[in-house]
């Protein structure tokens, strides 16, 4: 009779186990990534697990899928990678998830307990100090240098990037402890309290008087505003005032395009700029008032800012302010109640004596302004373009733009038509976001489809994800306008310096390149590119629409002041 004792049935379970575990626990469904050696034993953990894995091909375009999945859900996207190399991919794709307030939970692998401390072991990967790379990056750090410490580091890092303002997180792992063997029970429940920022009553109290007695209002409306879902208090509280609304590009959606109050988002425009800065109480909520969304920081406000704002390095960071250190839904809501109550017991209403006829008025009068400059600049191509790109999006569609010109054109004239429905890289302003950040939104929603616009420039940077489109098999179009190199680039450059130097590429057949993925394609050009884009929309699975179009900015007014 044998006495070998017989093989267990199921593989042990491991640290990477306990990773998987607790994601699951804190309601995860989906995570991002890209395994590599040191991180292969949470890898594995995958496999006894319910969670869907969407592998990219690039740990930074894995990172920008993960933001995008974080922005269209509003929750946390878990993106795992290894050690060194793979982990040091993520660095751009962190930074914009930073800038955008995307709740992406990085976790990395580490080399052996025995390699850290600084020395040089000489191991595979290996860092001096890995984690200092990310903490300028990311909102927190976080480390498990036991099994045991492994649900309680990851419920601390997906608290932190759920508190407000979301945020992307860095947790590392070493090899050893997501390999070794564990014998608990396995992570049923993790509890966890993500900050809300609750605006502190005075304040709004003050913030309302202002807003209520101004006589002429103006709200400033950016990606805070979106990120908290606060799209109906801004339309209540806007209205309640009748105070025009722009929104920044992040805040894109923020308020509906056609409101008889939206000033829509020309923000690189004097007209807009000279508007806000007239404002006699301009009310900013859910932006620092940056460089993009002060037209290069030439906005100089002539009355009273009230500022809300969750991130509190950005409060009155450019501009001096009645500042409320609180989520944007939150503070909104507040003010509607507060400011009702307040005209409630007033004598008169002074909101908009001082817009002439009326603010809507005012409003149509700006909007004509900005229409007249652009009509002096011969941008009809451009515009025909554009109009061609929301004529094909079906109204639920979400779009997700890289760094082109196209997109520039996009922040400041597209109508996305709903709130929280497109989606750029200008937080931190990185090339290759835009197809791999549409990779994740239709994870997030395979029944919707997504718009992708790139620059053959940037396109290149994400190119190898076509196979992940493919594979998973996502349904994104894919739009790249190919001028044959970095286009806004090449303008900035001949600007300034009156030619361009290293900003023309050689550039694969897209069409050819994306058939050879097994996606289907095809070259379009302006006339055609309404009734091209929207047939690949309409079909199943990934597409590709190529245009070859050299396309132009309008011309800048920040350098006129």
């Amino acid at each position: 009779m044998s006495t070998t004792p017989p093989a267990p049935t199921h593989a042990p379970r491991n640290g990477g186990d306990l990773v998987v575990e607790s994601l699951t626990a804190l309601g995860a469904t989906t995570v991002f990534g890209l395994p590599g050696q040191h991180a292969l034993g949470v890898f594995d953990a995958l496999r006894r697990s319910a969670l869907r894995y969407v592998g990219l091909r690039v740990e930074n375009n894995a990172g920008f899928a993960a933001d995008a999945y974080a922005r269209a859900t509003h929750g946390v996207a878990p993106l795992l990678v290894s050690t060194g190399p793979g982990a040091l991919m993520t660095l751009a794709a962190l930074q914009e998830a930073a800038a955008a307030s995307a709740a992406v939970l990085a976790v990395g692998s580490q080399v052996p307990l025995a390699g850290l401390g600084g020395g040089r072991h000489g191991y595979l990967h290996e860092l001096t100090d890995q984690s200092a790379s990310f903490r300028g990056v990311v909102k927190s750090v976080h480390t498990a240098r036991t099994a045991s410490q492994i649900p309680s580091a990851v419920a601390a890092a997906w608290e932190s990037a759920l508190s407000t303002p979301h945020g992307p997180v860095w947790l590392e792992i070493p090899q050893d402890v997501l390999l070794a063997p564990v014998d608990v029970p396995p992570v049923t429940a993790l509890d966890v309290a993500p900050r809300e920022l609750t605006p502190r009553p005075e304040l709004v109290a003050a913030a309302a008087e202002r807003l209520a007695r101004a006589e002429r209002p103006v709200i400033l409306a950016g990606g805070g505003v979106v990120r908290a879902g606060a799209e109906a208090e801004l339309l209540a509280l806007a209205e309640q005032l009748r105070a025009p609304v722009a929104t920044t590009f992040g805040g894109k959606g923020a308020f509906p395009w056609e409101h008889p109050l939206s000033l829509q988002s020309w923000l690189e425009d004097r007209h807009t700029t000279s508007f806000l800065e007239d404002a006699d109480t301009l009310l900013v909520v859910g932006s620092g008032l940056g460089e993009l969304s002060s037209n290069y920081h030439t906005f100089r406000p002539r009355g009273r800012v009230v500022q809300i704002e969750a991130d509190l390095g950005k409060l009155e960071s450019n501009h001096a302010a009645l500042g409320l250190h609180a989520d944007a839904r939150l503070a909104l809501s507040a003010l509607v109640e507060e400011v009702g109550r307040y005209k409630d017991g007033a004598a008169g209403d002074a909101t908009g004596a001082a817009f002439g006829a009326s603010p809507e008025t005012a409003v149509a009068g700006l909007l004509a302004r900005v229409r007249d400059r652009l009509a002096g600049q011969d941008l009809d191509l451009e515009q025909r373009v554009l109009a061609s790109v929301r004529d094909a999006l079906p109204d639920d569609a979400v779009s997700c733009w890289d760094m082109t010109i196209l997109a520039y054109w996009a922040w400041s004239a597209f109508d996305p038509r709903r709130g929280n429905a497109l989606h750029s890289a200008q937080g931190a302003g990185g090339l290759g976001y835009g197809f791999p950040a549409a990779l994740g939104v239709a994870v997030a929603d395979p029944e919707r489809p997504v718009l992708a616009v790139s620059g053959d420039g940037g396109a290149m940077y994400s190119i190898a994800e076509l196979a992940t489109a493919r594979q998973y098999d996502l349904p994104v179009t894919w739009l790249i306008v190919d001028d044959g190199g970095y286009g806004i680039l090449r303008e900035y450059m001949t600007d300034a310096f009156g030619r361009a130097t290293a900003t023309e590429l050689a550039r694969p057949d897209f069409v050819a390149l994306a058939e050879s993925f097994g996606v289907p394609a095809v070259r379009t050009s302006p006339d055609r590119l309404r009734a091209d884009l929207a047939a690949a929309l309409a079909a199943p699975g990934p597409s590709v629409v190529v245009l070859p179009a050299r396309l132009r900015m309008f011309a800048p007014t920040h350098l006129d002041s």
